[in-house]
């Protein structure tokens, strides 16, 4: 099939440090081009791909300093569609809703992963304005605020088999806390968590300047209070493994209903088992006693601290095989690529028309 992949500006593909959205158009993006897919990524100039990569921005909007407004980058990146849409079988954006009202004309070609929350209060007039397109959950969970719109499927996102080499020896006994520094991840929990288990707690988290002030009022003075405590701060995928691999266990503390939580399955990959509260995607993620403990409290959390001994860490890096591969993802895109109404019908006829074939490639 011809593909094209619609990422966001805000982080190069993939993203040099934290950015889930845009590591999952790569780890996508990488994996159909290995199918044998023609795929086309949309992204800014700084990403990185065997695709072909249309540079729409020179490089990450949020590592340019010059740069106040996302949205004129944004329409450039939609007029670079509009002008080549009629090449692909598929589009696939993953940038929210800004595209939706300037689809319509090829909107049968057309899914849009939706990466974040959707219990926010303004968008159910949205889609309810714009309820024929093709929309995909990354979980079960995450679709319930939404009114009925046109879901085409839940696809869990998944990640190279090899990415993460498992660490299934001895950890070196801390716990570990991976993500962002907010209030609805509650890092405040992962500390309270770590000091009555009494076991080091290593954090390696981004801080937004949005959430500087409730770092420096909340969660700084905590790490200071307790010795056991250490900020690591923001780290790459390199740093990655070894980080989510030598510990005991991911603590997930979040207070939020979480879309999916990447971190989540990169623990599992690195055979790490994951401490989670009871929140958004967690149950749909976590396989209880087997690659982790689902809680509902700090003190069923300091509990499953001290059952961590239970779990096999092998059989948590063969849950991540079985379930949050990339190979799996990309399988289960393509086949919704080939169910939307438009895929083998529009795009072959204007193939057709400029004498380029009609035959379109079918895989798996």
């Amino acid at each position: 099939m011809k593909i094209a992949q619609i990422a966001p500006l805000a982080e190069s593909v993939p993203p040099r440090l934290y950015g889930g959205t845009e590591r999952i158009v790569s780890y996508l993006t990488e994996e159909l081009v290995r199918q044998g897919h023609e795929v086309t990524l949309f992204a800014s100039g700084d990403s990185v791909t065997r695709a072909e990569l249309v540079p729409v921005t020179d490089m990450a909007l949020r590592l340019n300093p010059k740069v106040r407004d996302p949205i004129p980058y944004h329409m450039i990146l939609l007029d670079a569609v509009r002008r080549r849409a009629d090449e692909f079988d598929a589009l696939h954006f993953h940038i929210d809703l800004i595209h939706m009202p300037l689809v319509q004309d090829f909107i049968g070609r057309c899914v849009t992963t939706l990466h974040g929350r959707l219990d926010l209060p303004d968008l159910p007039a949205f889609y309810r304005a714009f309820p024929d397109h093709s929309l995909v959950s990354i979980s079960d969970h995450q679709r319930l605020p939404m009114p009925p719109v046109n879901w085409a499927g839940t696809i869990h996102h998944g990640l190279p088999a090899d990415l993460l080499p498992p660490r299934i020896g001895p950890s070196d006994g801390y716990l570990a806390f991976l993500g962002r520094i907010s209030p609805e991840k509650r890092p405040d929990r992962a500390i309270r968590i770590a000091a009555r288990s009494g076991l080091p707690l290593r954090i390696a988290a981004k801080i937004d300047a949005v959430d500087r002030a409730y770092w420096e009022r909340e969660i700084a003075p905590l790490v200071e209070r307790y010795p056991n405590v250490h900020y690591v701060g923001e780290i790459n995928e390199a740093q990655k493994a070894e980080f989510l691999g030598r510990a005991s266990a991911l603590l997930f503390p979040i207070d939020w209903p979480e879309p999916f939580g990447l971190v989540m399955i990169e623990a599992m990959a690195c055979a790490t088992p994951v401490i989670a509260f009871r929140c958004g995607s967690v149950p749909e993620v976590i396989d209880h006693g087997r690659s982790g403990y689902i809680v509902e409290s700090e003190d069923e959390a300091v509990a499953a601290v001290g059952r961590l001994r239970e779990l096999d860490r092998a059989k948590v890096r063969a849950a991540f095989d079985a379930r949050f591969t990339a190979e799996r993802m990309a399988a289960d895109y393509v086949q919704l690529y080939h169910d939307l109404p438009g895929a083998r019908t529009q795009a072959a006829m204007l193939r057709r028309l400029r004498g380029e074939g009609s035959e379109l490639q079918v895989v798996g």
